[in-house]
């Protein structure tokens, strides 16, 4: 059953005011990670954006809506991939221009340094100008809803992204318990296809990648190569 996206922003602040109210400081961490799993069970096809290959969907629902505050310089994290996990330190990587930048935000929500390069430089080629036609903006491609759920003033600001960006792709991985083909396939084509696929591993995922549309297939290559390139 599909839920009007609208209902379900207002369903969410609600409910995310009513935490607010009768959670203690301390608790605060469980209760978003509470909020993180109720908004994944409403995604809905109502609002999705169409890429500009006319083929490729990205979702803007769910997550998108939560107004999670200011994308850095906050007193506290709100991680949602564990910072202490394994898959931050995976070795020295090429430097680039932003390298404090995204090392940051790797140790801050556990992504593996290289993958955070590789991505960068397969959505924008680290140009922190760019706008697509579909209007994803910046080093790492915010959409706009996106940005702005992620407490983003502006995407063209490469702190704001790349915190904005690793931490919308950690809660991707975080939701699917670390499979990182599949978290990207849900970074480039929406959460909600990847679900509908059935599958919950990487190789499950590879199996029936022909499902996801051309341009996903493409893009999941295209970061493990360039994950191979900034790799030392």
């Amino acid at each position: 059953m599909q839920i009007d996206p609208r209902v379900s922003k207002s369903m969410l602040d609600m409910q995310l005011l009513n935490n607010m109210s009768a959670t203690t400081q301390t608790g605060t961490a469980d209760a978003f990670s509470g909020l993180l799993e109720q908004v994944g069970q409403l995604e809905t096809d109502n609002a999705v954006t169409r890429e500009n290959s006319g083929d490729v969907t990205r979702d803007e629902n769910g997550l998108l809506w939560l107004q999670l505050g200011p994308s850095r310089g906050t007193t506290s994290s709100l991680a949602v991939y564990p910072a202490s996990s394994n898959t931050a330190t995976d070795g020295p990587t090429k430097a680039t221009a932003y390298d404090s930048l995204i090392n940051e935000a790797s140790q801050k929500y556990g992504v593996p340094v290289a993958l955070i390069k590789a991505v960068i430089d397969t959505e924008s080629s680290f140009n922190p100008s760019v706008t697509s036609s579909a209007g994803a903006k910046g080093l790492m491609q915010l959409m706009d809803a996106t940005a702005q759920g992620l407490g983003v003033s502006d995407p063209y600001d490469p702190a704001q992204n790349i915190d904005a960006g690793v931490r919308y792709l950690s809660y991707q991985i975080k939701r699917f318990n670390g499979q990182e083909n599949m978290a990207l396939a849900a970074y480039n084509a929406g959460p909600g296809r990847v679900q509908r696929l059935g599958v919950s591993s990487d190789e499950q995922l590879m199996s029936v990648l022909d499902k996801l549309p051309v341009e996903t297939q493409r893009y999941i290559t295209k970061i493990q190569n360039a994950r191979e390139k900034y790799t030392i």
